[in-house]
């Protein structure tokens, strides 16, 4: 089975951090090319935090945090080799048509690279500089069991967990928040 990345935005961060944002659901790439032979001393604040940790939509051109394991179908990702062989020859000086798609090739392939992990696992990538040459490093974040007890909506709702700690013997402190309330209402009148 194939799988492309696709840019997901969980929040609207991506638009504010990010000199253009690329659109939720586009196909994505690493996108580190887009630094090739460039100083970072000299990027502006949005560009640099493109350089640490974004992915390249391939549509937009934009930038995502985020990106999402998904399958693709032959068709789909030989559209996108075609979509960004057509980006590398208009936006970044590719000699020709046969020189983008070679291009286009390889960022695909380590694109689908990235992918071997379950449909709906998100990546996260950090880059750096080392050496003057940008490397990567990836990051997977995994959908959360369900939930036994929640309804389809409610399944994942459950930002904590609570776990005992053995060897915990230290006494709970309690408040009593509505007798302290009632406190206050009382002492408040009696000024």
């Amino acid at each position: 089975m194939l799988k492309l990345p696709r840019t997901i935005r969980l929040d609207p961060s991506d638009t504010f951090v990010f000199e253009r944002a690329a659109e939720p659901g586009e196909w994505a790439v690493s996108g580190a090319f887009v630094f090739w032979n460039q100083d970072p001393a000299v990027l502006a604040q949005k560009q640099r935090v493109a350089l640490r940790s974004g992915f390249l939509g391939i549509e937009s051109l934009g930038w995502s945090t985020l990106a999402i394991v998904t399958e693709a179908t032959e068709a789909e990702r030989q559209s996108v080799v075609a979509r960004l062989a057509g980006q590398l020859l208009a936006k970044f000086g590719a000699p020709d048509m046969e020189a983008a798609r070679a291009a286009a090739e390889e960022e695909v392939a380590f694109a689908a690279s990235l992918c071997d992990h379950p449909e709906q696992t998100l990546l996260a990538v950090q880059r750096s500089i080392e050496d003057g040459e940008i490397r990567e490093r990836f990051r997977t974040l995994k959908p959360r069991e369900a939930a036994g007890d929640g309804d389809r909506l409610h399944a994942y709702a459950r930002a904590f967990t609570f776990h005992k700690v053995e060897g915990d013997d230290e006494t709970a402190e309690e408040v009593d928040l509505l007798r302290l309330m009632e406190a206050d209402r009382v002492s408040g009148r009696r000024k």
